[in-house]
């Protein structure tokens, strides 16, 4: 299992980055994990991960909580299926991306500025594949 976290738009604030970066820095030490800008008028990530797990992230989506979000990736690796997360950036993701999403996840219910959404949701993944591996991290 490999892990993508797609986003939208230029990083801007380096401490944000870096506070995402060291995440999913993390993560890796677990399985494969990756971060990359994406943009709307020439990305079709979802060709490029077909058989992957599909995630985007949108206020209306689904809401997990901690040990959910690692059971996704449980099963994600028990499948053999990458997992592949989409943050949109300030107007969110093109409405269109939304056919090829096997889950929309919600974050929170509260809007977040999508630097901050990345960095929360890369540690989620590091939180998730420490629960599952019995690190220390998350208890």
């Amino acid at each position: 299992m490999k892990v993508w976290l797609y986003y939208v738009g230029k990083p801007r604030d380096a401490h944000a980055n870096a506070m995402a970066g060291e995440y999913v820095k993390r993560a890796g030490r677990f399985t494969q994990c990756e971060m990359a800008e994406i943009h709307p008028a020439r990305s079709r990530w979802w060709e490029k991960h077909a058989s992957g797990r599909k995630v985007l992230l949108d206020p209306a989506g689904k809401a997990f909580s901690s040990p959910q979000f690692a059971s996704l990736f449980e099963r994600s690796g028990m499948e053999g299926k990458d997992v592949i997360f989409v943050i949109g950036g300030a107007d969110g993701l093109p409405e269109a991306w939304r056919r090829h999403a096997d889950l929309l996840l919600s974050l929170s219910p509260l809007t977040l500025p999508h630097e901050l959404a990345r960095v929360l949701l890369a540690e989620q993944i590091y939180r998730a594949l420490a629960t599952l591996r019995g690190h220390p991290y998350p208890r």
